[in-house]
């Protein structure tokens, strides 16, 4: 690895490496192995496929970097990981990147990783979701905090279907000031609202705030990395969750790529969400993510207070 380069572009480099290595795990588990799905609470799985790229990623990153703060989605295993699945190399990209002098310096111990090994649970994609492509709603996701703020994020699709080279899976970054890489962001269509939320978690209060904004088009998948990337590639206006359901780690990675391409993605107050290592891992007041170009403010201007409020109970 360049150690010329910075902190942050070391991490961000790293952690395209890693999500790349752990959507091939993610594969191979889902071809291969047995899913050995847990239980961890009512409608949250886990498989193997979650276990094994998560601990790819934690022991790639603190392995390289061993002083900063990294949170995963699923408990922290004890077991021995497979020599290959220790990635030490490193993305060049994001090793040659131009950063602000604010972000060419800073302190490993502001740093707090978030990682959702996957976004969206495979076992619950039957045989024709998989003719149909839902599999590639499938996202694997890095974010990179910076004291409080979400500055840096990784997706990556291990099942996107490339058409050109016919290779499985791609990689979407953003550093929030910086610039974005993998995608080309495109504007979504004037003159309509499409807004996009969950496919399994919704509830009156999310529908009720949906319904506010009479949208001409709703769209409900799975994973907030997939429903960010809606938005960031035109098929979506807004992403609009009006409940407590969603964690740090699902939304740190799509709100910095978000950021980076003039996106906004905050809670149901307008407020943005705290990703140091000391703050509580649910998003207690919602989701509200808007494509760039959108007025974040007429969204939040046009679900009740009423229906805010109920997140606070």
């Amino acid at each position: 690895m360049a150690q010329s380069a910075c902190l942050l572009s070391r991490i961000m480099a790293t952690s395209v490496s890693a999500t790349v290595r752990a959507g091939k795990i993610i594969r191979d588990v889902m071809t291969h192995g047995s899913l050995n799905i847990v239980e961890k609470g009512k409608n949250d799985l886990q498989t193997e496929a979650d276990r094994c790229a998560q601990r790819c990623i934690i022991a790639s990153l603190s392995q390289q970097f061993p002083n900063i703060t990294i949170i995963g989605e699923e408990e922290p295993s004890n077991c021995d990981i497979p020599y290959d699945w220790i990635v030490t190399d490193a993305d060049q990209e994001m090793l040659q990147l131009k950063l602000p002098t604010h972000l060419e310096d800073i302190d490993p111990k502001d740093v707090c990783i978030w990682v959702d090994p996957l976004d969206v649970k495979l076992m619950f994609l039957g045989t024709s979701e998989y003719a149909q492509g839902l599999v590639e709603h499938v996202t694997v996701l890095v974010g990179v905090a910076i004291g409080h703020r979400a500055i840096g994020g990784v997706i990556h699709q291990p099942y996107y279907k490339n058409n050109e080279n016919e290779i499985l899976g791609r990689t979407l970054w953003g550093i929030n000031g910086v610039g974005f890489g993998g995608f080309a962001p495109i504007a979504p269509p004037h003159g309509k609202i499409i807004v996009t939320t969950t496919s399994s978690h919704s509830n009156n209060n999310v529908q009720a705030a949906i319904n506010a904004l009479s949208p001409d088009e709703v769209l409900h998948v799975g994973g907030a990395g997939y429903k960010v990337i809606l938005l960031m590639e035109g098929k979506a206006h807004a992403y609009v969750f009006a409940s407590n359901g969603c964690k740090r780690w699902d939304t740190c990675a799509p709100e910095a790529i978000l950021h980076a391409i003039g996106g906004t993605l905050t809670d149901i107050y307008g407020e943005f969400y705290s990703y140091n290592a000391e703050t509580t891992y649910s998003n207690e007041r919602g989701v509200l993510a808007t494509a760039p170009g959108q007025n974040h403010q007429w969204y939040l201007n046009n679900i009740p207070y009423e229906l805010k409020q109920k997140l606070e109970q």
